[in-house]
C-alpha cells in the first residue's frame, strides 16, 4: 500500500482520545524528556494526543512551537505562554514569541504523526514540514507519540522521511 492510500486508511481509524492524559504522563517519565532543558513541542490536532496543557505546565524547560510560514517550511519560536499564541496554517494554534535559529540547542523534539511503526517510522500529514526541519539537525532527540491505534507493526515510507529515536504509546 502507498502512503496516500496508507494515510487514507489511518484516517478512518478513530484513537480513543480518552488514553491522551495517559500517553502524556508516560511521555512525562522518559529519561531523555525528563533531562532535556530545551524541547520542541507542538499544538495537537484533535486526532492526536493532547499536548496543549503539557506545554503550559514545562516548568524548568525552554519550550519551543513550530510555525508555519509558507508551504515547504516551519520556524521555530519559543512559547511564552497561551496569550501568545494566533491562529496559523491549518487551523492550528502558532506561538508568536522569538524565532529560535540554535537548532543545535533542542534537547528533544516531540513530533506529531497519524501513524508510527514499531521500527519507529513516522507518518506525518505529507507535507514533510517535520522531515526538512529535522533532517540536517541529527543531534535532536525524536520522540514520536501517538495513541496505539495509530501505531502499526509497519508502515510505508520513503528513503528522506526522517526517523524517530523512540515512539511514546501505550
Amino acid at each position: 500500500m502507498d502512503k496516500q492510500a496508507f494515510r487514507k486508511m489511518v484516517r478512518r481509524v478513530k484513537p480513543d482520545t480518552a488514553s491522551s492524559f495517559l500517553i502524556i504522563q508516560k511521555l512525562l517519565q522518559n529519561a531523555k524528556f525528563r533531562s532535556a532543558a530545551t524541547v520542541l513541542m507542538y499544538y495537537s490536532l484533535p486526532d492526536e494526543p493532547f499536548t496543549h496543557d503539557i506545554i503550559n505546565s514545562l516548568e524548568g524547560k525552554t519550550v519551543l512551537l513550530p510555525r508555519v510560514v509558507d508551504a515547504e517550511n516551519m520556524e521555530i519560536r519559543q512559547y511564552t505562554g497561551s496569550s501568545d499564541m494566533q491562529l496559523g496554517a491549518f487551523g492550528i494554534l502558532e506561538p508568536t514569541g522569538p524565532v529560535v535559529s540554535d537548532y543545535a540547542a533542542i534537547d528533544v523534539a516531540v513530533v506529531p504523526g497519524i501513524a508510527f511503526d514499531r521500527q519507529c517510522h513516522r507518518m506525518g500529514r505529507g507535507r514533510g514540514y517535520y522531515d526538512r526541519f529535522l533532517a540536517p539537525v541529527p543531534s535532536i532527540h525524536k520522540i514520536g507519540i501517538c495513541f496505539p491505534e495509530r501505531l502499526f507493526d509497519a508502515i510505508p515510507f520513503c528513503p528522506h522521511d526522517v526517523v524517530m529515536d523512540e515512539v511514546v504509546t501505550l
